[in-house]
């Protein structure tokens, strides 16, 4: 399997346990066992997908990373599976995570205000929307202050 539809699988799989623990997850469980039955029977995936959710609000309740991310590696080997057996899937997949995916940051509505105080700055000044753990900015703007 090529990298392209590997980072997919685990895009796949991520957004689906994250919709799992979620209100939403009613709305998009259809869709998900749709994408999963593929010729087999529905009310099986969507007793396998309904399963996995119980232990991943088991594992966040407990705290238990271990456990959640067992749940995300099982889907991902299932994904995996799905995309290598069926090459047409990948497009329904991708259609379903642009589905999934929040609204852009970049496009709310938004009013910035920015106040340097404590004196005089020379060096530079970055402003950030969301700085990432890495410490990488995902968003925002960067500049230099006077």
């Amino acid at each position: 399997m090529d990298a392209e539809l590997t980072a997919l699988a685990a895009a796949g799989a991520t957004a689906l346990v994250q919709q799992m623990v979620t209100d939403g997850w009613g709305n998009v469980r259809d869709r998900v066992v749709a994408f999963f039955s593929r010729g087999r029977d529905e009310e099986i995936v969507e007793g396998e997908l309904e399963e996995s959710r119980a232990e991943l609000v088991a594992a966040q309740d407990a705290e238990d990373e271990e456990a959640a991310a067992d749940v995300q590696a099982s889907w991902r080997s299932r994904l995996r599976r799905t995309l290598r057996d069926d090459p047409e899937a990948a497009a329904e997949l991708r259609a379903l995570l642009d589905e999934l995916a929040p609204p852009s940051a970049a496009l709310a509505p938004g009013t910035v205000h920015n106040t340097i105080s404590g004196g005089v700055v020379n060096g530079p000044v970055i402003q950030a929307y969301t700085v990432t753990r890495s410490g990488d900015v995902t968003s925002g703007e960067s500049g230099r202050g006077a």
